[in-house]
């Protein structure tokens, strides 16, 4: 083995996972470990304080019960067994029976050659294994631009389609259009009167409950460029229909439009009113009424309605509570037609066809309707296959403008909120796209104008984009130096270089977490949490010049240092990439 290429194509802790396997094999050929124990349990996995080493096990701890044996002696035998690995320095036994690893510095330094050779792919993984996962986002109606209040949503389901393709899943990013409610019908009547106005009439101020925004002043132009005069008086009967379809064709091209600034792409658009007019919905409820999942009932009646003021009607309710939900629910309204829920319902049962695994990203406003969809998704999905199908609603929180510390507000076209576009225009994707993942979806943010540009710590796009700059900098000067990076001589490195590594190698465990977690917002922090080790080593350079990673008359150890940060680099660059986040080459 080279100083710079891994004992295996599997990053460091998959691999010493591998490891630890074989371990474990070893003391089953041997007779102390019985055949056939369930080892999904054991982790492989960087010990809670970095003092107690590089790598940490439970394997003794998770094994000894099922094998009839006390932890600490079953880690003992397998202690031995892990001593013999070349790249194991020492292999203690911690409290009740953990394993604690300390590895040879060529273990990291291999790393960096797997970093180097793998490059783009460093951190992809397999364990997605090819399933289909669909990943619903944005949805928003489609009744005007993408507002801010969309923002977040779309880049977190965004990000999270984007990771979990690079986990190894196949992926469906999926947009629902709402096209078959009331707020429709209301863009059609606002668009009407955009026509009128269109034609030369006196419209006046746009009538409260309609749509203010000036962006449906093209729509009306356009239809009355095509119509003339002939709907401007006819009865809402004879163009609602009409309108209705080409207001919201108009606004999903505006949506797709907003949403491109974001680098956010769609595979797929699903309507809810083809849908309904499929016949799909109708055919879910025959399906779930032959499943006995419907039936015909009273609700109770609402908390603080007296029997004088509320009026018991018979609708089909679906049983949520046989699933977790605390009452049934109605998929029909008194009237006929569908509720949120049972349209929702039906286009579940539609997606989960096809997938394997459905994701939903949902406004925290939506926080209520989760328990009943899950109910739902569960007992379509069960009933078909036996096993309920995985499915998880991310709630993603408001974000909260800002500007000075003080609230912002902003409206060129579309009356009452900011939109999406003019953020992205005022501070660009990346900065807007990054700042949507440094927090935790479920966690309140502000978003304020002047710090999310400002260079400094505290910005975290900058920080993380200010060490790819710097790193891409270095390089070019030490190209015009004719110097370049070299896995040569990196057994040159020292201590100080090599925790570099062990940070940078956290990175394909990073995704594969955050990926069975459905939460990539991880990648966001661990880019973060590597641009301030990366940042500190940059800084005792500031002030010891053996440290910096151009050293005069060394042109060895300059070759070492490059390829180290060439690869700290190139990892920055696959974190950003997942997030939809360029690589900034300089700044």
């Amino acid at each position: 083995m080279t100083e710079t290429a891994s004992a295996s194509a599997l990053p460091l802790f998959a691999d010493f996972a591998g490891v630890i396997d074989r371990a474990l094999d070893a003391l089953v050929a041997t007779g102390s470990l019985p055949a056939g124990l369930a080892r999904s349990g054991v982790t492989c996995e960087p010990p809670r304080e970095a003092s107690h080493g590089d790598i940490s096990t439970n394997a003794a701890m998770v094994l000894a019960k099922p094998a009839g044996t006390n932890p600490r002696a079953l880690a003992a035998l397998l202690v031995e067994e892990l001593g013999r690995e070349p790249r194991v320095v020492s292999a203690e036994i911690a409290g009740p029976g953990f394993i604690n690893l300390r590895l040879a510095d060529s273990a990291w330094l291999g790393e960096l050659g797997l970093i180097a050779a793998s490059a783009g792919d460093y951190g992809r993984s397999a364990m997605g294994g090819g399933s289909m996962v669909n990943v619903e986002y944005v949805s928003a109606n489609p009744t005007g631009p993408m507002h801010m209040g969309h923002c977040r949503g779309a880049v977190v389901g965004d990000a999270l389609a984007s990771l979990l393709e690079f986990a190894g899943h196949r992926v469906t990013r999926e947009y629902y259009v709402n096209d078959a409610g009331a707020q429709v019908d209301v863009l059609a009547c606002s668009v009407h009167l955009r026509y009128r106005e269109a034609l030369g009439e006196d419209v006046g101020a746009v009538p409260e409950g309609l749509y203010p925004g000036d962006y449906l002043v093209p729509v009306g132009q356009a239809l009355a460029t095509e119509f003339g005069d002939k709907y401007a008086k006819a009865p809402e009967a004879d163009w609602l229909v009409l309108f209705r379809g080409r207001a919201v064709a108009a606004m999903m091209d505006m949506i797709r439009d907003d949403l491109a600034t974001l680098g956010i792409h769609h595979d797929l658009f699903s309507s809810e009113a083809e849908l309904q007019a499929s016949g799909k919905v109708d055919a879910a409820e025959a399906w779930l009424r032959a499943h006995d999942l419907v039936y015909d009932g009273v609700l109770e009646a609402p908390k603080g309605k007296t029997p004088e003021d509320w009026e018991p009607v018979e609708l089909p309710l679906f049983r949520s509570t046989k699933f977790g939900d605390d009452q049934d629910r109605p998929i029909k309204k008194s009237n006929g037609a569908w509720t949120y829920f049972g349209a929702d319902l039906a286009y579940h049962f539609q997606k989960a066809q096809a997938a394997d695994a459905l994701v939903d990203i949902w406004g925290a406003d939506h926080a209520g309707t989760v328990k009943r969809i899950k109910a739902a998704v569960a007992a379509l999905t069960s009933a078909e296959s036996g096993a309920p199908k995985p499915f998880e609603v991310k709630l993603v929180q408001m974000v909260q403008l800002m500007k000075g510390g003080q609230p912002f507000k902003m409206s060129k076209r579309a009356g009452n909120f900011v939109t999406l576009a003019d953020v992205v225009e005022m501070v660009g994707k990346d900065v807007v796209r990054f700042t949507m993942l440094a927090r935790k979806p479920d966690a309140q943010m502000d978003f304020d104008f002047d710090k999310v540009v400002e260079a400094s710590k505290d910005n975290p796009v900058f920080y993380v984009q200010y060490a790819h700059a710097r790193i891409r900098s270095t390089l070019r000067k030490a190209a015009a130096e004719g110097l370049a990076p070299s896995g040569e001589h990196v057994a040159l490195l020292g201590a100080e270089e090599i925790a570099l590594v062990r940070l940078a190698a956290q990175f394909p465990r990073v995704v594969e977490s955050a990926a069975a977690a459905r939460e990539p917002h991880r990648v966001a922090f661990f880019l973060y949490d590597l641009a301030a080790g990366f940042h500190a080593y940059w800084n005792v350079g500031n002030d010891r010049p053996d440290k910096r990673f151009i050293v005069a008359q060394d042109a060895a150890l300059t070759s070492a240092r490059l390829f180290l940060a060439s690869q700290i680099g190139q990892v920055v660059k696959n974190g950003l990439a997942i997030l939809g986040v360029e690589a900034a080459e300089e700044l």
